[in-house]
């Protein structure tokens, strides 16, 4: 259910800690002509997180301008994954910036080589092309086109995309037809019937993990194998933390090669040490044809890249798939600095080790409140907290919200629930965070789930 927050001054308790200091109202009294301004100036879509005036960022912290610190668990959304402000990105930004070098559409320049080459050095070898633009749904949407060109020259039949219900690929047109939550391409009127939806392997919602279900689910639409062009699934599903069941995805890898498909891994959110691997398809034990990246690949500024492999990244001739601002100098810099950051501090192998005691330590909150937590979805530093109406698996949004407003105002940033009715709260710290600090913010997580709790058990008066 969409909401904002109000931009009302709250009294609310003051936080001293290492991590976390809160010691004004919140919103900050001082913030909302800010607030305001903003809501005149922008669609009221812009207006659904909690009401922090950024100011600056540091490490694992945001700051505003008035003396509060917050945790952040959010990381923008999943980019700042080497930390927010780090020097080492700034100055390749600044020393790109100072040669006057701010953009250069598809000419030749270092900055976009660097970057290319590197891609290409740390992914699989299969994944031999890197294809620089600035958004995630970009690359999904460049995914689409690749496997429709692709699958032109063995049969005009081949048209099918399949994608997976529940799922998010992006907001242009092309990401939301492959996308699975239907509220959010209402708007596109007249679908493509083409576009197809099979259930998401969850174990959960959905208790059959078997592959059998894709390809009964195919049968059941009309949809032939050798028909479909392209099979695109997010790593983990972004709304809701769900991987697929190892032996799933060796099987759809399987399945597409036998039926020359396309298999596209939609790691926007989980690549670059996120899940505890360098891409998140490591877990799976299999590497798809192509790889979409963006958001923490330069944890600062917009670029976005997708992977492939030689025989379909090259299918178009010159100057027929660019993008304006491809390989932007400045954004090329930040990525290459990021992605040299989290090598050289091993801050993958952190992203598992902190991420283990993470999820453990919210298993136990799941477990002390199992009447309306579910699981605990994710691996390393994303997890995914789905809040439930007692007893029951249906989505409990006005709890998850609450449960926010609380963390927020006790200095722990989260950003606003998402999933399947809004009712899932994502936790995702950047990967520098240490177990202490990890730990600390799930701690704030379970005392404000437990003070809604009590809230609620205090009958109106």
């Amino acid at each position: 259910m969409a909401r904002s927050f109000e931009l009302v001054p709250r009294d609310v308790p003051r936080v001293q800690t290492k991590y976390r200091t809160i010691v004004t109202q919140f919103p900050v009294p001082e913030s909302i002509p800010l607030l305001e301004d903003l809501r005149r100036a922008e669609p009221v879509s812009m207006q659904g997180q909690p009401p922090v005036v950024w100011d600056r960022g540091e490490g694992v912290h945001v700051f505003d301008r008035w003396g509060n610190k917050w945790l952040d668990f959010s990381s923008g959304v999943l980019v700042a994954n080497v930390g927010h402000g780090r020097r080492e990105i700034i100055d390749a930004v600044c020393d790109t910036a100072r040669k006057g070098l701010l953009t250069h559409y598809c000419f030749p320049a270092e900055p976009r080589r660097n970057l290319a080459t590197r891609l290409v050095k740390i992914a699989p070898k299969e994944l031999n092309k890197a294809f620089i633009l600035s958004t995630g749904a970009e690359t999904t949407e460049c995914a689409i086109k690749l496997a429709r060109e692709y699958a032109r020259k063995i049969s005009p039949e081949k048209v099918y995309v399949v994608s997976y219900e529940g799922a998010f690929h992006g907001r242009t047109l092309g990401a939301q037809l492959i996308g699975g939550i239907p509220a959010l391409k209402a708007w596109i009127g007249k679908l493509d019937p083409t576009f197809v939806q099979v259930p998401h392997p969850d174990g959960w919602r959905n208790e059959d993990t078997s592959f059998a279900l894709f390809e009964k689910t195919l049968a059941a639409k009309g949809v032939k194998p050798e028909n479909v062009c392209l099979v695109i699934v997010e790593t983990y599903q972004g709304g809701s933390g769900q991987f697929l069941p190892v032996p799933y995805a060796k099987a759809l890898r399987q399945w597409c090669t036998k039926h020359k498909v396309v298999l596209a891994f939609d790691e926007v959110q989980a690549g670059f040490g996120r899940t505890g691997t360098l891409f998140g398809f490591e877990h799976y034990g299999i590497v798809p044809d192509l790889a979409c990246l963006g958001k923490g690949i330069s944890s600062s500024l917009p670029v976005s890249a997708l992977l492939g492999r030689e025989e379909l990244m090259n299918q178009f001739p010159p100057g027929s798939m660019t993008s304006t601002h491809t390989g932007n100098p400045i954004c090329a810099a930040a990525a290459v600095a990021s992605i040299d950051v989290l090598l050289k501090e091993n801050l993958v192998a952190n992203s598992a080790k902190v991420g283990k005691a993470m999820h453990e330590r919210l298993g136990k909150m799941q477990q002390k409140h199992s009447d309306v937590v579910g699981p605990v979805m994710g691996k390393g530093l994303i997890a995914a907290v789905h809040f439930t109406k007692p007893g029951t698996k249906e989505p409990d949004a006005d709890l998850a919200w609450e449960v926010v407003r609380k963390c927020v105002e006790s200095g722990v940033l989260l950003f606003s629930p998402v999933g399947l009715g809004g009712g899932t709260i994502k936790v995702n710290p950047p990967l520098v965070i240490t177990e202490e600090a990890a730990l600390e913010g799930c701690e704030v997580i379970e005392k404000s789930l437990e003070a809604v709790l009590a809230e609620r058990a205090v009958p109106a008066k």
